[in-house]
């Protein structure tokens, strides 16, 4: 069952297992926030348990990209169209986020993101291979990201 995530009272529900839980889910309001500021779009997830599609549509990507297979379990996912983009997220267990931008239209506007809570370390299947970034959030903290343009047709 879909939620919606709302950015004004933050929720930890669905992120209790994490040991960042507090930390996740101020980066999933982040992420629902700029969604409405944007595109007036309400940001919702769905529990992993029920979204084996996009679970598997990431992981794909991933690892057919850059042979990536996170060892960290998938709490939730969200997936929708706005405009021309199709957006995919993962929130996992350890406090990563993975989200998947893919313009419908643009095959150079394509790429996969990965956002690290704060508190967390960087997953191992990440180390040595990206450069983070820093971002400040008023509902995240500092967010370190990075990402990559995905160059296959998925």
């Amino acid at each position: 069952m879909s939620t919606i995530v709302d950015f004004n009272q933050v929720s930890l529900a669905g992120l209790e297992s994490s040991p960042v839980a507090q930390a996740l889910a101020g980066l999933r309001a982040n992420e629902a926030r700029y969604f409405m500021n944007k595109y007036q779009h309400e940001f919702t997830v769905t529990p992993a348990s029920e979204s084996q599609a996009t679970l598997d549509y990431v992981n794909r990507i991933l690892k057919e990209e850059r042979g990536i297979e996170f060892a960290a379990k998938p709490l939730e996912t969200s997936r929708f169209q706005v405009e021309n983009i199709q957006w995919a997220y993962v929130f996992y267990e350890d406090g990563l986020e993975v989200n998947v931008l893919y313009t419908v239209d643009d095959p150079k506007k394509r790429a996969v993101g990965f956002k690290l809570s704060v508190g967390m370390e960087v997953p191992k299947e990440l180390e040595g291979k990206f450069k983070f970034a820093r971002q400040n959030s008023r509902l995240a903290g500092t967010i370190r990201g990075s990402f990559f343009v995905i160059k296959g047709e998925y």
